[in-house]
C-alpha cells in the first residue's frame, strides 16, 4: 500500500511543457528489462539526440547502473544497453521515441536476464519457417491500496459471469486506462490487435500480433512498458501475477502460433505434429512459462492441469486449443494456453519454435 502527494499528480500541467519547441533535438527513452520483479520489471531513462533515427542501428549504445537492478555488482556495475527496436513516444509526442534495448556486459556477453539474445539465435536457425505469434496479455488493475478495481472494500464482488466483455459501470472497471493504452500503442507503432474485459472484475486483456519471430517479444514488452507508464497518470497499479485472487480466474499470456507450413493448404497435419512435440516437452515448457504459474494451472477456471498435457478443438480447459476455424479449414494456427501472464515472451516464443521446428 502507498499514497501519492496530490499536488504532484496533475499531469495536465505537462501539456504546457510538451508543446515547447525542442529546438531540433529529440528525446529518446531507452527501455530495458531489469531483474528485480519476476512479474515484469521494465526500466527506462532518457537521452537527447540531435537527429531523428530511422533504424536502431543509428542509435548509440548506452549504459546504466546494474547494481541497482540486481544485474551487476557494485564494484563492476556498468551494464551496456543496445538499441533493438524504435517506437514513437506517445507520452511526449512529436519526433520523440521509445527505444527497446537488450542488456550486455562490457565484454559483449549478454546478461543472464537478456532473453532476447538467445531467442534471436534460435529464430535465426530457420528463418524460412516464418513463425507468427499472437499474444493475449491478461493483467489486473489495482487501486493504490492494492485493492482490485471494482472490488468492494472488505468484501467480494458478485460471482463471475457479467464481467467478461461486459459494459456498464457495475461491470467494467478501469476502461479509460485500457482505451488510453490501446490508443498509445497504436500511436507508438506497437502491433496491438485488440482489447477486452476479462472474467474477473478489474482484469483486462490486450492482444499483440500477429508478429513474426523476435518482433513478437519486442512488441509485447513495449506494450507492457506503455501500460505500466500509463498507470502513473491514472494512479493505479498494474499486476501481471497469474493468480491475483484465489477462487477466481487467473491471468495468462495465451500464445497463438503458426508456421508457414501450418498456414498452407493441408497444414493441419503440421499443426498436429507440432502439438505432439509440445506434449513430449510439457514439463520443460511449463517450467519456463512464468513464475507462480502452478497457482493458475489447476485444471479449473478455464485452465489445464500443470501436470498433464492435453489438447482439443475449441477446448479452453486444454493445454493447447485448436480453433474450430483451423479444424474446418485444415490449416491455420493453434493456441498454447499454458503461459502465465508474467511469462517472458522471448522465452515462450523461442521455446515453442525450438520444440516444434528445430527438434
Amino acid at each position: 500500500m502507498f499514497s501519492y502527494d496530490q499536488k504532484f499528480l496533475d499531469f495536465s500541467l505537462l501539456e504546457t511543457f510538451n508543446k515547447l519547441d525542442q529546438r531540433g533535438k529529440i528525446m529518446a527513452e531507452y527501455v530495458w528489462i531489469g531483474a528485480v520483479d519476476p512479474m515484469g520489471d521494465v526500466r527506462s531513462k532518457t537521452r537527447t539526440l540531435d537527429f531523428v533515427p530511422t533504424s536502431p542501428e543509428q542509435l548509440p549504445e548506452w549504459n546504466y547502473d546494474g547494481s541497482s537492478t540486481n544485474q551487476a555488482s557494485g564494484h563492476d556495475s556498468e551494464v551496456i544497453i543496445k538499441p533493438r527496436a524504435i517506437f514513437k513516444d506517445p507520452f511526449r509526442g512529436g519526433d520523440n521515441i521509445l527505444v527497446l534495448c537488450d542488456t550486455y556486459r562490457p565484454n559483449g556477453d549478454p546478461l543472464e536476464t537478456n532473453t532476447r539474445a538467445p531467442a534471436l539465435e534460435i529464430f535465426n536457425k530457420n528463418l524460412a519457417s516464418k513463425p507468427w505469434y499472437g499474444f493475449e496479455q491478461e493483467y489486473t488493475l489495482y487501486s493504490c491500496d492494492m485493492h482490485p478495481l471494482g472490488w468492494p472494500k472488505g468484501g467480494y464482488p458478485g460471482p463471475q459471469g457479467p464481467y467478461y466483455c461486459g459494459a456498464g459501470a457495475e461491470k467494467a472497471f478501469g476502461r479509460a486506462i485500457v482505451e488510453a493504452h490501446y490508443k498509445c500503442c497504436l500511436y507508438a507503432g506497437v502491433n496491438i490487435s485488440g482489447i477486452n474485459a476479462e472474467v474477473m472484475p478489474g482484469q483486462w486483456e490486450f492482444q499483440v500480433g500477429p508478429c513474426e519471430g523476435i518482433s513478437a517479444g519486442d512488441h509485447l514488452w513495449m506494450a507492457r512498458y506503455i501500460l505500466t507508464r500509463l498507470t502513473e497518470y491514472f494512479r493505479v497499479v498494474v499486476s501481471f501475477h497469474p493468480k491475483p485472487m484465489q477462487n477466481w480466474n487467473g491471468a495468462g499470456m495465451h500464445t497463438n502460433y503458426s508456421t508457414e507450413e501450418m498456414r498452407k493448404e493441408g497444414g493441419y497435419q503440421a499443426i498436429l505434429d507440432a502439438i505432439k512435440k509440445l506434449e513430449a516437452k510439457h514439463k520443460e515448457h511449463v517450467d519456463n512459462y512464468g513464475s507462480d504459474n502452478h497457482l493458475r494451472l489447476t485444471g479449473k477456471f478455464e485452465t489445464s492441469s500443470m501436470d498433464r498435457f492435453s489438447y482439443g478443438v475449441a477446448d479452453r480447459g486444454a493445454s493447447v486449443r485448436i480453433p474450430r476455424s483451423t479444424e474446418k479449414e485444415k490449416k491455420g494456427y493453434f493456441e498454447d494456453r499454458r503461459p502465465a501472464s508474467n511469462a517472458d515472451p522471448y522465452v515462450v516464443s523461442s521455446l515453442i519454435f525450438k520444440t516444434t521446428v528445430l527438434e
